[in-house]
């Protein structure tokens, strides 16, 4: 059999090498803390920075359009919840695909979806350092994202029970923060009635398209992106290798749950229509802060301000978490350097691995906090990596289930479910920024180069092996 594909006891084999090597992770992660892991990634108050975007291109109606892209969302967690079922390995959708397509593909996916979990972290550092300077306007910009980025460095290093009972102290405050935003929102409602009619979040303001609907899904779904890190913690699950993937679901549907109650309340108090919001996209960013200050209170604007400036710290931990155990699964299998393979003997972390994500996160935060578009910038350029990697996912089914018939198949859903979920990554693909697009090329370029050489330093080694 060809070396670049994998044989039926490659999860196995691949488990038992990383023990007997000293690069496993302690299993330390319960049910709870895998669900909060992910929610921390997606951020409850999530859709609050793109509700305006969102209720200027959907026409009004962006809880249905959170209520299709959690719809849409959910073949890529059935998919994830197939594969970290029967591969539960560190590395994530890296892991599923070589075992369903073979070694090339699954460095691929993993060098793209490396992309975005570099990304979203350094964006996450920069969205607190412009909260954290719009508060303190003395502190520096750069300053406070850098910091943000040591913070979560320490807590990925301290362990991950430490890292996710810190984080899950934080979920509980932007949990209680969305209660009192709905709790304060309903009382307004009752007292003074709607800005917009009620049934007009599921209907329209001024009529309803269903291509708008569909163009703003594309810009809702990124808003999910992350759910999927949880996957990443295989290693470390304590439960059966199930697990991952109920806690990929249900973080999927609270989530959806979440984004559709906040925007449907903020969308029947925001007095703005969208159409004037479309007219002035400098208005969109602010308008559900805007809706704060307008229909509730002054101090509870400040308050949810505080608590994004404070929450993005911990997207940034999940994150470089994510990143870390990618490298170090990469490692082990030989695509990356043995170092990102080394994991801290007392806490059982990946030391290197963690260490590299942490510098990489601090350059490109820092270095788009220096710039005057820095949050545009850096905005326009996470998603695609993901998105590439999820196609390969989708594929990776196919391939493990439904072509090399390992595991436990589910007849036609091992081909629909994958097949269906796939067009809609694409759909969304295609709408991304051109900048988003050409910038993951040439990270996909720079990644089959490192292929490349790894590979030949591989037959030089031994020159008898089929590549």
């Amino acid at each position: 059999m060809p070396s670049n594909v994998p044989s039926s006891s490659t999860a196995a084999d691949a488990g038992a090498r990383a023990e007997a090597a000293g690069t496993t992770l302690e299993r330390s992660l319960s049910l709870r803390d895998l669900i909060v892991y992910g929610l921390l990634f997606i951020g409850p108050t999530a859709p609050m920075g793109v509700y305006g975007v969102l209720d200027a291109k959907s026409g009004g109606v962006s809880p249905l359009v959170f209520v299709v892209a959690t719809v849409a969302m959910g073949f890529t967690a059935w998919s994830y919840a197939r594969m970290s079922a029967s591969v539960p390995r560190a590395g994530s959708v890296f892991a599923y695909a070589t075992a369903g397509l073979g070694r090339t593909p699954g460095f691929i996916a993993g060098w793209m979806v490396g992309l975005d979990y570099l990304f979203i972290p350094s964006l996450a550092a920069l969205f607190t350092g412009v909260a954290t300077h719009a508060l303190l306007p003395g502190l520096p910009m750069w300053l406070a994202s850098g910091g943000a980025v040591v913070v979560i460095t320490v807590l990925n290093l301290a362990g991950v029970r430490i890292a996710a009972r810190v984080g899950m102290l934080m979920l509980a405050v932007e949990i209680v923060i969305l209660a009192m935003f709905t709790v304060a929102a309903i009382v307004v409602l009752v007292h003074d009635g709607p800005a917009r009619p009620w049934l007009s979040p599921f209907t329209g303001v001024n009529g309803f398209s269903v291509t708008a609907v569909v163009g703003a899904v594309s810009v809702a779904v990124l808003s999910f992106l992350g759910f999927d890190a949880i996957a990443g913690f295989a290693e470390e699950n304590t439960g059966s290798s199930r697990q991952v993937g109920r806690a990929l679901i249900f973080c999927l549907v609270l989530a959806g749950v979440l984004f559709v109650v906040q925007t449907y309340l903020g969308s029947l108090l925001t007095t703005a229509t969208p159409a004037q919001l479309a007219a002035h996209p400098a208005d969109q960013g602010s308008a559900f802060y805007t809706m704060l200050q307008h229909a509730i209170s002054g101090w509870f604007g400040t308050t949810v301000t505080t608590v994004r400036a404070i929450g993005p710290i911990f997207s940034a931990l999940v994150g470089q978490a994510a990143v870390s155990r990618l490298m170090l699964g990469m490692a082990r299998d030989g695509h990356l350097p043995r170092v990102l393979a080394t994991v801290n003997p007392r806490t059982r972390t990946p030391l290197a691995a963690t260490l590299v994500a942490a510098v990489l996160t601090a350059i490109i935060s820092v270095s788009a906090s220096l710039r005057a578009d820095g949050l545009d910038l850096l905005s326009s350029l996470v998603t695609v990596g993901a998105l590439t990697a999820f196609v390969f996912l989708h594929a990776s089914v196919v391939g493990y289930f439904g072509v090399r018939r390992q595991g436990s198949g589910r007849g036609v859903a091992d081909f629909a479910v994958p097949v269906v979920g796939a067009a809609i990554i694409i759909a969304v693909l295609v709408e991304a920024s051109r900048l988003a697009l050409a910038v993951a090329g040439v990270w996909l370029v720079i990644g089959l180069l490192v292929h490349l050489a790894g590979s030949l330093r591989g037959r030089r080694r031994a020159p008898g092996s089929v590549g």
